[in-house]
């Protein structure tokens, strides 16, 4: 199939619903390339193409999706029968027992599940490195990292493996990762999709999952199948007015946008993402948009202690869930060395501190939106990161603490923001740096547009718009197993 990489997700679901090509062809052309690029950019944590036959033996239904061969990512998401280990020593040999009501409704699309792609431990970082996978490479320049947590779906699909594959943000881990390999990701709103059986949120609602696309119609398809309530979710995102594939195609009308360059904790773009903001904000204009310089007064430190406070405590509790599965405790020796510190200020964190976190994203959730309303403003523009994709070793979890700290604070600055208020926020691939001895085609950096609560279909009409005028399905990088 020489033309596989040709289609997005939705194109290649044509093909075998017109009896064009088959799913298990399909399989055999992604099993192969996801094979390539393996060995290139150590992206995926496991491949199981048996399951994927087994699938393929019951049928795949005639949903939006069937056929097309999909990955999850190794962090929560579970798929019955295959190795599930968090990125994480302590995981090893792990397998999942179920189904997570996510990868259900991936099913009921008809999408055929061949392989999982490498997450650093329990997500923690915005590089995919892990003592026990190794470093994930990105496409663009092997020397540099594909993002983090979701550095492994982002890497296999920018190398042309698969059209779109799930991933997970809790800080960024959609966005960043999309940003650093030139695809288009989207992290829905809070409550939007689901996270069970065995919980409803992530994070204290910081974390969410979805994908990384080449095509922004896959990502809306996608949303479609798998939105909606669960059973006992205490809160729903509010419900879209017609399916998201329809928005994406729609136009978003004149938007007033404000571009909001300094980060919470006052990170600036360097000149790289600079330029590409500035370039972002005249195709706006040309499209007819007002983009008027402007940003909410947030409390960075504060929001980052918080944000740390909240996701030590739950690792700290994960820990204790795999040390009960474990029947001992969890060696320190089986953790990262970041990770361990996390864990260990989870334990020791006083109760009010977590009720004090959850009390200041509330407030800070009121300040964006009224930001918003009194500035009279759809939506606001950042970089996603604040610099190209960084070499990898810098933000890795044995790193030294304080470095690796100070690398994430200033990498992708505007994004934890939009987990802590639960609002949707879209990585766009708008800008590519110059081109370098090491990275031919240039470097991506994502451009970040954000909403309040339930307007992803705002989003989408945006992207779509975006897409038709800046294309990026055609900007492939020097690595292509496509």
């Amino acid at each position: 199939m020489r033309e596989y990489a040709d289609y997005d997700g939705l194109g290649l679901a044509e093909l075998v619903r017109s009896k064009q090509v088959s799913a298990a062809e399909l399989l055999e052309a992604a099993v192969t390339r996801a094979e390539a690029a393996q060995d290139k950019l150590n992206c995926f944590s496991a491949l199981y193409p048996d399951l994927a036959k087994s699938q393929l033996e019951t049928g795949v239904g005639d949903g939006p999706f069937a056929g097309v061969p999909f990955v999850t990512k190794d962090l929560a998401v579970e798929v019955k029968g295959a190795p599930l280990t968090n990125g994480s020593v302590a995981w090893k040999g792990n397998v999942a027992q179920r189904d997570s009501v996510l990868t259900e409704r991936y099913r009921e699309a008809g999408l055929v599940f061949f392989g999982q792609t490498t997450s650093p431990e329990y997500g923690l970082t915005t590089t995919t490195e892990s003592t026990l996978y190794g470093q994930t490479r990105n496409p663009w320049d092997l020397t540099r990292t594909s993002g983090g947590s979701s550095g492994g779906a982002s890497a296999a699909v920018a190398a042309g493996v698969l059209p779109v594959a799930q991933a997970s943000d809790g800080g960024g881990s959609i966005r960043i990762p999309a940003s650093c390999t030139g695809l288009f990701g989207i992290k829905p709103s809070r409550g939007r999709v689901p996270m069970g059986p065995g919980r409803t949120e992530g994070w204290n609602g910081m974390s969410t999952v979805h994908a990384v696309s080449r095509s922004v119609r896959d990502s809306a398809a996608l949303l479609d199948a798998c939105h909606g309530r669960e059973t006992g979710s205490r809160y729903v995102a509010p419900a879209p007015e017609r399916p998201y594939l329809e928005e994406v195609s729609r136009g978003p009308g004149k938007l007033r946008i404000a571009l909001w360059k300094r980060a919470p904790n006052g990170t600036m773009p360097d000149a790289d993402a600079d330029a590409g903001l500035m370039a972002t904000a005249k195709l706006l204009a040309d499209l007819g948009h007002e983009v008027v310089e402007a940003g909410p007064e947030l409390d960075g430190e504060l929001l980052a202690k918080y944000a740390l406070f909240t996701i030590s405590a739950n690792i700290a509790a994960a820990f204790d869930d795999r040390s009960a599965m474990l029947g001992r405790p969890v060696r320190e020796d089986e953790m990262e060395p970041i990770t361990a510190s996390m864990a260990a200020l989870g334990r020791t964190v006083p109760m009010v501190e977590l009720a004090k976190a959850n009390n200041l994203f509330n407030s800070v959730a009121i300040d964006y939106e009224q930001f918003l309303i009194d500035g009279g403003f759809d939506l606001t523009l950042s970089p996603v990161t604040h610099r190209a994709p960084d070499k990898l070793g810098t933000m890795s979890l044995t790193q030294d603490g304080d470095a690796m700290g100070k690398a994430i604070a200033g990498f992708g600055a505007h994004c934890p923001l939009f987990n802590q208020t639960g609002c949707p926020a879209m990585s766009v691939p708008l800008h590519w740096t110059d081109a370098t001895e090491e990275a031919a085609g240039g470097l991506p950096i994502g451009m970040m547009f954000g909403g309040r609560l339930g307007a992803e279909s705002l989003l989408f009409r945006l992207a779509g718009q975006l897409e038709q005028a800046r294309p990026w399905a055609g900007k492939r990088p020097p690595v292509w197993v496509g």
